[in-house]
């Protein structure tokens, strides 16, 4: 039985990753210079994307569907973005800004996911894929939407941070480590590992000759 606590961070977590993917949706949606409803269905997918995708998986109705607690997050997410006038900041702060705010959603996301996996009791691999699919479904939608590659295919440790995060929180509930420490230091330690990846320009191994990929 998981522990009330637990369980309540964990909402919190979810208000985060909704938070946080609302804002990197309405970031971008105005870059590309969309219109407000263009930017507001770009924010929505981003920050529902994922979580439906991964109830699909688990064969449930997407909670997004009958509780309106996301709705209204986003809702009050791209009011306060508006009323902050976000979308008049500097390119250089407002490009920090979505990726610090794509980082959060990434990783909050990553251990929301896997936690619906442990619900579930799903091995590790079910617990890994349904907080990778979370974490990374909705800033897929968002890029294709804009006509962007995924960051997920080229972006600097994207998804193995969300994999990470995952396979972390799967040892710690096998080890009966879950606590309120635990599951922070786990947030924090994926969102600096994410952030440094970025800021130090760090990459996984790419296969091929650069000739070939120019080609």
């Amino acid at each position: 039985m998981i522990d009330p606590s637990r369980f309540a961070l964990m909402e919190w977590f979810a208000v985060i990753g909704t938070i946080a993917f609302t804002l990197s949706g309405y970031l971008l949606g105005v870059r590309k210079h969309l219109d407000l409803l263009g930017i507001t269905i770009v924010a929505l997918l981003t920050a529902i994307g994922g979580g439906v995708i991964r109830d699909v998986l688990v064969s449930r109705v997407p909670v997004v569907f009958y509780e309106y607690n996301a709705l209204a997050v986003i809702a009050g997410t791209l009011f306060c973005a508006w009323a902050l006038r976000l979308h008049r900041r500097e390119n250089t702060t407002f490009g920090r800004l979505f990726i610090v705010a794509d980082s959060i959603g990434l990783v909050a996301f990553s251990m929301t996911g896997a936690q619906v996996g442990l619900m579930f009791d799903l091995n590790a691999f079910g617990v890994v894929l349904l907080g990778f699919v979370t974490a990374v479904g909705g800033g897929v939608v968002r890029d294709m939407m804009v006509n962007d590659i995924p960051f997920i295919l080229h972006e600097d440790f994207y998804g193995t941070v969300s994999i990470l995060v995952a396979a972390g929180l799967f040892i710690l509930d096998q080890g009966a480590w879950v606590n309120v420490v635990s599951l922070h230091l786990l947030f924090a330690g994926g969102l600096a590992i994410r952030l440094l990846a970025h800021w130090q320009e760090l990459a996984l191994p790419k296969l091929g000759r650069q000739s070939d990929a120019d080609a």
